[in-house]
């Protein structure tokens, strides 16, 4: 998914649920720090978005954008409808969020806003997560320089699963590194 298919998705979105601002979780979030991100991260075919405002909106979301929909079998690529609890990440994700101004559509009074997941979050989130997939994008946004892995360790301790857990993803991601 390219900036440009982000932005589609994202204006898209607004004019389904009627909404202007949505939290953006899934690895196309590298989006919003990184326009030109390396092809490497940009491999998923979906955004994974709510609603900020009415998050049980990601239904319709789902509905109208999502996987084999018109939209998707149309442009190729789709939005996911998701929670705000599908993401378990660290403490303060919410005041790091990356706002990203989406350019309005024609015929589109919407005005739409993207909080896209800081980077090392995004990281942290994919890891818990824990597929295979998670862990190429680990070391992928690792070995382009995207995340550092001082700044991914320290804000392990601030996620929300046990300390076992923690301790694994610690071993993972130096292991990844």
């Amino acid at each position: 998914m390219l900036r440009a298919h982000f932005e589609h998705v994202v204006a898209a979105a607004a004019n389904v649920v009627g909404e202007d601002e949505f939290v953006v979780i899934g690895s196309q979030a590298i989006l919003g720090s990184y326009p030109e991100a390396p092809d490497v991260l940009l491999r998923s075919l979906e955004a994974d978005i709510y609603p900020v405002c009415d998050p049980s909106k990601a239904d319709l979301i789902d509905g109208a954008l999502g996987d084999g929909s018109p939209f998707h079998r149309t442009f190729g690529y789709y939005a996911h409808g998701v929670g705000p609890e599908t993401a378990k990440a660290p403490v303060g994700w919410r005041e790091r969020l990356v706002r990203v101004d989406v350019p309005p559509r024609l015929r589109s009074s919407r005005r739409p806003v993207a909080w896209c997941l800081e980077p090392h979050d995004l990281v942290l989130v994919k890891c818990i997560a824990g597929r295979d997939r998670d862990w190429e994008f680990a070391r992928d946004a690792l070995a382009a320089g995207v995340v550092e892995l001082r700044t991914l360790l320290a804000r392990i301790g601030g996620l929300p699963v046990d300390a076992a857990a923690q301790h694994h993803l610690r071993r993972m991601l130096e292991a990844v590194a």
